[in-house]
């Protein structure tokens, strides 16, 4: 984590931090169980050991699924088709007939798991529940990922899968969305789209998005083990992901870029115990002060990606569902 030499750090006494009653029975009781029983992560592999790394992966990745399996939704029996859009991989869900005219709502999801997981079967159900929790027909690319494939690989296979997604549908029924890690590669999408010439979406909804690699916010410091889910730094995760880039270019931390010129309506979203709250805030401050049209969206209590299966879920997927209706509409 980036600290400020020169100042003196403020040093907090040891304290209980308890379950706050303002949000819903169902939401305290997730908080009660992640503070008697936290989630541990296993210490990460050095930078270059590949098969260790792959090893971390496919733990977290089990972990991931486990968590999916749990809460069993409507939507992962969903059909599905696969593509493959150059050496980028791609689901494609159907809402329903996809018509003639590109008029039928498009969602571009990008998913997460801290740039290094998340992929695979995983991505395929999470596609499936964001066409059915959004309404529309979804396309989630398969990135690539590291150790194997680092950046620019997984930002490129997105950008193969958008210049398709663009060339099949009309940009104004396109809202491209990312959650976390997803959050970055989508927002850094734009920037590259842009750059390139490329139309923009009708919109795009950054939620709980990990924007700043260098970990430079304050909720980095103040929220670390307070989010139940992230706990602590992602730093290892971010360089093995940047390989030998600069962790402030910004296509690796869209935080860093240049939103003038052009820039999708934007929604973001992240909870008061969450990690990536800085990221959130400050994006919303840079885009606004780039007169881009943004909204900021903040939940109380939550910790990064949400309680999982309470009523503040299903608010966010209520304001999500909202504001990419608003961009179609």
């Amino acid at each position: 984590m980036c600290q400020t030499e020169g100042f003196p750090a403020l040093k907090v006494p040891e304290r209980s931090i308890p379950v706050p009653r303002s949000i819903s029975v169902q939401a305290q009781a997730v908080l009660g169980r992640a503070a008697g029983n936290p989630l541990v992560w296993p210490p990460y592999p050095p930078l270059d050991d590949v098969d260790a790394w792959l090893e971390y992966i496919d733990a977290a990745d089990a972990n991931m699924k486990a968590m999916i399996e749990a809460m069993p939704d409507p939507g992962d029996d969903a059909a599905f088709e696969t593509l493959q859009i150059g050496d980028a991989a791609c689901f494609r869900v159907p809402t329903g007939p996809d018509p003639e005219d590109g008029s039928g709502n498009i969602l571009l999801t990008i998913h997460g798991g801290a740039l290094i997981g998340g992929g695979g079967a995983l991505c395929r159900v999470m596609a499936c529940r964001a066409a059915a929790r959004i309404g529309a027909t979804v396309y989630a690319p398969d990135y690539r990922m590291p150790p194997r494939f680092p950046y620019p690989v997984p930002l490129d296979d997105c950008l193969a899968v958008y210049r398709a997604v663009i060339n099949r549908h009309a940009p104004d029924r396109i809202v491209v969305h990312g959650n976390s890690a997803g959050g970055n590669l989508a927002a850094a999408l734009m920037l590259k789209a842009r750059a390139e010439g490329l139309p923009l979406p009708a919109g795009l909804i950054l939620e709980t998005p990990e924007l700043d690699l260098t970990e430079s916010g304050d909720s980095f410091q103040t929220n670390a083990i307070i989010d139940v889910v992230l706990q602590g730094s992602l730093m290892a995760a971010n360089c093995l992901y940047a390989g030998s880039h600069d962790l402030e270019e910004p296509l690796l931390s869209p935080l860093f870029g240049d939103f003038a010129g052009g820039w999708p309506p934007t929604l973001l979203t992240a909870g008061t115990r969450d990690m990536f709250l800085s990221n959130a805030v400050r994006m919303h401050h840079r885009l606004r002060a780039a007169d881009a049209p943004a909204e900021l969206l903040v939940y109380e209590a939550m910790p990064h990606g949400g309680f999982f299966g309470t009523p503040e879920d299903d608010a966010v997927s209520s304001d999500i569902r909202a504001f990419a209706r608003r961009c179609w509409s």
